[in-house]
Formats: C-alpha cells, sequence, structure tokens
C-alpha cells in the first residue's frame, strides 16, 4: 500500500531539543453539541523521541463524523493520528507529515503555532525545476511518468508523459525546454523505492515500506533537494 507524506521547512532555526520542550505535553480541548449531543474533542502530541537527529512524535485530533443508526443520524467523535518528524540538515530544520497532502498541511500549520508560536514559520519545502529534473535523469531508465507546468504555449498550462523510453524521446527534450517540471514517478537507484515526487514536497512510496522507513527515505533522499525557504521581510 502506497505511503504517502510531505516534507516541510522552518524558516527560522530552533534546536530539536527546544522544539520538543515546545510540543511536550500539549493538549487541548473543545466540545461540539448537536441537538442532546454533546462531544469533548481533543487534540494532542504524544510519543516524543528523538533518535540519530530526528524528533518524532504523534499528532492525533479528533473530530465529528455522522452515522446512520435505527432510523437516525447521529454525530459521533473521531480519532485521527498522524505521525510527523523534525529533522535538522545543513543548518536548517525540517518537518515530514506522514499523510496526504491536505492533512499534513493541517498538522503543519498547527505545528508551526504550537513550536514556534505562529502559524506560517514552517512552511513548503519546495523543490527546483532543475533538481527534480536532475532527479529525473538520476533515475531515467526507472521513468514512466513526468508532468510538466508553466509550458510557454498559449492556453496549454501542464502537459505529461508517460512509458518507460521518456527520456530517449524528442518530446521530453521539447517539454523541458519549454515548460517546468512538476510531478515524477521513478525508481529510486540510490534506495530502489519507486517514488511519485511533487515539487511541493509531496512524497509517495508505492512498495511497500513502514512509517519509520519512510522517514529515513525522506531524510536521505529528499531533504537535500529542497530549496531553502523564502525569509520574511520587515
Amino acid at each position: 500500500m502506497p505511503t504517502a507524506g510531505k516534507v516541510f521547512v522552518s524558516t527560522e532555526y530552533m534546536s530539536l531539543a527546544d522544539i520538543s520542550v515546545g510540543l511536550e505535553g500539549f493538549r487541548e480541548e473543545d466540545s461540539y453539541q448537536e441537538g442532546d449531543v454533546e462531544i469533548e474533542l481533543v487534540t494532542e502530541i504524544a510519543n516524543l523521541s528523538t533518535d540519530e537527529g530526528m524528533l518524532t512524535g504523534l499528532y492525533s485530533y479528533d473530530y465529528v463524523v455522522h452515522n446512520y443508526h435505527r432510523g437516525k443520524v447521529l454525530p459521533s467523535p473521531a480519532t485521527k493520528e498522524v505521525l510527523f518528524a523534525f529533522t535538522e540538515l545543513e543548518e536548517r530544520v525540517f518537518l515530514a507529515a506522514v499523510e496526504k497532502k491536505a492533512i499534513a498541511n493541517r498538522v503543519a500549520n498547527r505545528l508551526s503555532e504550537i513550536a514556534f508560536g505562529e502559524m506560517g514559520v514552517i512552511v513548503e519545502a519546495r523543490i527546483l525545476p532543475e533538481t527534480m529534473k536532475a532527479f529525473h535523469l538520476n533515475n531515467a531508465e526507472s521513468t514512466k511518468v513526468i508532468f510538466f507546468e508553466n509550458m510557454d504555449i498559449p492556453n496549454l498550462n501542464k502537459i505529461s508523459l508517460y512509458g518507460p523510453d521518456i527520456v530517449n524521446t524528442s518530446l521530453f527534450n521539447e517539454y523541458t525546454a519549454r515548460g517546468d517540471p512538476w510531478y515524477v514517478l521513478t525508481k529510486s537507484k540510490k534506495h530502489g523505492h519507486t517514488v511519485g515526487l511533487v515539487r511541493d514536497g509531496s512524497v509517495t512510496l508505492f512498495n511497500s515500506v513502514d512509517q519509520g522507513q519512510y522517514l529515513n527515505y525522506l531524510k536521505e533522499e529528499i531533504l537535500s533537494m529542497t530549496q531553502p525557504p523564502r525569509m520574511p521581510t520587515d
């Protein structure tokens, strides 16, 4: 089953020890009422642990779902748990959230508020088009899909190539000259994982890995591919 997640980077430096202190013991309670039903909703951070330069933890939050029961649609609580990891690399602090893009973005914003005091300190870890192209060329024989954006052809915004011999086609050279790669599906020669990589730092591994292996892969290959974040101006 594929494992999805997304990489973020902090615009401010904070040591993993200080981040851990800021996150430790965080718990937030809220209430939801619908008719006669009142539900307590909890958001909390648990299982913080630092090992080999990586601070991992579990961000969990409750939300309300509606289920049909005996002729009525009733609200009930559900819990979402998201594994996250902070990592230091080259004097930058990265965050990885192991979940699909929308939820990963939500978790990143909340962790930014909790650890750094405001939303927007943790931002997307973006990858330059030339870095995406280099990643593809390093694994060219295994690349099966490339999407291009920012095409210079009027009214043509995005275009894609599928197939085992993409790099050997004239279309690849033409599209590379006319646009920017924003998604690549290939097999990492270095790690053996089948990877779907997006320029916004979203990463999906399509072979079977556990979440720990997923985080290690991000640390070993993806983090160094990202560009420094744009720093806020006064």
